[in-house]
C-alpha cells in the first residue's frame, strides 16, 4: 500500500514537471519561464552600479529566493524518473545542474553568481510547451550541412590563413612603421580585420601601392565571406533532399519506407498528432496521443 502510494506520489511529479500537455504541466512549465526570466534580469541589474547600491539586498535575496525554487525542482526532477542519470546527463539536466550551482558557488569564488544567466539556456523548453519540438529537423539538416562540409570550409580557411600572411607581411614591406605596421603579426591582424570587412580604423595604409592593395583586400573579403556560406547552403539543400526523397527513391517510396521502417515512432514525413508527453523510463517526448507505450523502450506511459 505504501509502496503503491508512493508510486503515485512520482507518477503525478513526474506528470506536473515533464508533460506540458496536462494543465498542471503546462502551468508549471509556464511560471518556470517567469522564474528564469526574472532571475535574468535580478543579475542583470545588480551588475548596474547605480541599482545595485541601492537595493543589494533585496536583488541578493532574490537571487537566492530563486536558486533555492530551482534546487528543489533539480531534485524533484531527479527522483521522479526511473533512470536518474539519464537525466542528469541528458542535455537538460546538465543545463538545469550549471544554471543552478553558480549561487552556491559564490561561497567559494566570488563573483561567480553572475553565471546563474546560463539560466537563459533553460529558455529552450518553450520549445516543448509551445510544441515547436517538431519543427527542429531543420536544426538537424543544418548540423548534418556543417559536418558534411567541414572539411571544405577547413581547406578555404587554411587558404585564408596563408593569404593573411602573405598580403600582411607585403603591408608590412609596402607601408612600414610609420604607417602604424609596426611588425608582421600586426599588419597579419590588420589584414584579417580588413579581409573580414571590420575595418576598425586603427591602422590605415596611407600610401598609394598600400591603399591599392587595401582595396583589392576588401573587395576579396566579400568574397570570402560568400564561399563559406555558399558551402554550406548547398550541403543544407543535399541534406533536405535526402530526408525528404531518400537517397535513390522518390518522395512516396521514401514515406512509405520510413513509416514501414518504424511504425511506432513519429516521423517527420507524416503528419501526426503528437503530444509532449515524456516517457518516465527513457526520457523520449513527441508520442502520438493517446499512445499506451513508449515508442522507445516499451514502458507504459501514465496518461
Amino acid at each position: 500500500m505504501i509502496s503503491n502510494q508512493k508510486q503515485n506520489w512520482k507518477i503525478k511529479i513526474h506528470e506536473v514537471i515533464y508533460e506540458a500537455d496536462t494543465p498542471s504541466g503546462k502551468l508549471f512549465d509556464i511560471l518556470l519561464l517567469i522564474f528564469i526570466l526574472v532571475s535574468i534580469l535580478l543579475v542583470m541589474l545588480e551588475s548596474v552600479v547605480s541599482i545595485d547600491e541601492e537595493y543589494h539586498e533585496l536583488l541578493y535575496i532574490g537571487e537566492w529566493v530563486v536558486t533555492i525554487l530551482f534546487s528543489i525542482e533539480y531534485i524533484l526532477r531527479i527522483i521522479s524518473v526511473k533512470k536518474p542519470f539519464k537525466y542528469i546527463f541528458s542535455s537538460f539536466g546538465i543545463i538545469d545542474f550549471l544554471s543552478t550551482i553558480p549561487m552556491y558557488l559564490s561561497f567559494l569564488f566570488v563573483g561567480s553568481q553572475a553565471l546563474v544567466t546560463l539560466r537563459a539556456l533553460r529558455l529552450l523548453r518553450v520549445f516543448r510547451i509551445l510544441k515547436l519540438a517538431r519543427y527542429l529537423g531543420a536544426s538537424n539538416h543544418l548540423k548534418a550541412s556543417l559536418v558534411a562540409s567541414r572539411v571544405k570550409i577547413m581547406v578555404f580557411l587554411f587558404a585564408v590563413m596563408i593569404s593573411s600572411v602573405i598580403f600582411g607581411t607585403i603591408m608590412y614591406l609596402v607601408e612600414g612603421e610609420a604607417s602604424g605596421f609596426d611588425n608582421i603579426p600586426k599588419s597579419v591582424y590588420w589584414c584579417v580585420v580588413t579581409l573580414t570587412t571590420v575595418g576598425f580604423g586603427d591602422i590605415a595604409p596611407q600610401t598609394p601601392l598600400g591603399q591599392f592593395i587595401t582595396t583589392f583586400i576588401m573587395i576579396l573579403g566579400y568574397g570570402i565571406i560568400a564561399v563559406p556560406t555558399g558551402i554550406v547552403s548547398a550541403e543544407y539543400v543535399r541534406a533536405g533532399r535526402k530526408t525528404d526523397l531518400g537517397t535513390d527513391a522518390t518522395e512516396n517510396e521514401a514515406i512509405e519506407a520510413h513509416a514501414y521502417k518504424d511504425s511506432n515512432k513519429p516521423s517527420d514525413n507524416i503528419k501526426l498528432h503528437l503530444n509532449s508527453q515524456h516517457c518516465s523510463n527513457c526520457h523520449a517526448s513527441d508520442h502520438r496521443d493517446n499512445a499506451d507505450f513508449c515508442y522507445n523502450c516499451g514502458n507504459q506511459l501514465h496518461h
